[in-house]
């Protein structure tokens, strides 16, 4: 990118798929996930990819079990023949992002601040349904570092309690893209991007570069095509000829969708829960 070397810590190469089928920010919404996964699961053939686009919890009541079905799910489509592990891809969205900033508290200057803005944007409800008390969170950051990072290793113990969770949490990219030497390279990414800078430049705008990404009136080269799977104002899905937003809103009202993404760019299928 731009001359760059993308390593594949950081971002997934994920070659040159038939179809790729992009599932925006869930938020902890287990029954439409569950709808979502079984429609896809109705129309994939090997050769497509999966991607998600991160907000597997957060607002949401059903973080546990989100991330049950969404390691269920990847069971089944790997029992397909033809899949493969890496025909699953999954992105950091900003609830991730808040989940590692969270295991860094201790050294945050100010970590009661902190961890109340935290709370305030969907880490409330997912410690809830960890079975986490956020009180004593609070408490152990008023009472310094020491206690804070003590009830951090309570929450280390109730994750690694949930089978699976510990792994699917060091799963995370932060983007991901379908080769360049194909007609119409596409990059995924969860929020937004800022299209003066480089790929590996992004930093946080990834995240919450919204409004960059929604002023964007040409392509990122050497991209065709930019798809989103957050949109931090809820307006909905939309898709143009160098930028897609796929989130419909799940968590705040409106549905969850997945759309399946041709070579060319095409929004070919778009399936609703």
């Amino acid at each position: 990118m731009h001359g760059e070397t993308i390593t594949q810590t950081h971002f997934s190469d994920i070659g040159r798929p038939t179809k790729v089928w992009s599932i925006p920010a869930i938020h902890a919404q287990l029954e439409q996930l569950t709808r979502i996964h079984d429609h896809i699961l109705e129309h994939i053939k090997p050769g497509e990819r999966i991607l998600y686009h991160g907000n597997y919890t957060g607002y949401g009541v059903d973080a546990v079990n989100c991330i049950h079905e969404i390691l269920a799910f990847r069971r089944m489509v790997l029992a397909i023949p033809g899949f493969i592990p890496s025909d699953i891809i999954y992105l950091k969205g900003r609830q991730e992002l808040i989940w590692e900033k969270l295991f860094q508290l201790h050294y945050a200057p100010d970590p009661v601040n902190v961890f109340l803005w935290m709370l305030g944007n969907g880490l409330s409800e997912t410690l809830n349904d960890y079975g986490i008390s956020r009180h004593d969170g609070l408490e152990a950051c008023k009472a310094g570092c020491i206690s804070t990072a003590k009830w951090l290793n309570v929450v280390r113990k109730a994750i690694g309690a949930q089978a699976g969770h510990e792994t699917f949490i060091r799963q995370f990219k932060r983007g991901a893209f379908t080769s360049q030497d194909t007609t119409y390279p596409m990059l995924f990414v969860h929020a937004g991007l800022n299209p003066v800078q480089t790929l590996c430049a992004q930093g946080d705008n990834l995240w919450w570069g919204a409004e960059h990404f929604e002023n964007m009136d040409r392509p990122y080269k050497p991209f065709e095509k930019v798809v989103r799977g957050f949109d931090p104002e809820h307006r909905g899905m939309h898709l143009n000829c160098i930028t897609a937003t796929v989130d419909d809103g799940c968590g705040f009202g409106g549905n969850l969708i997945s759309v399946g993404f041709e070579e060319d760019g095409s929004a070919s299928t778009i399936l609703e829960a």
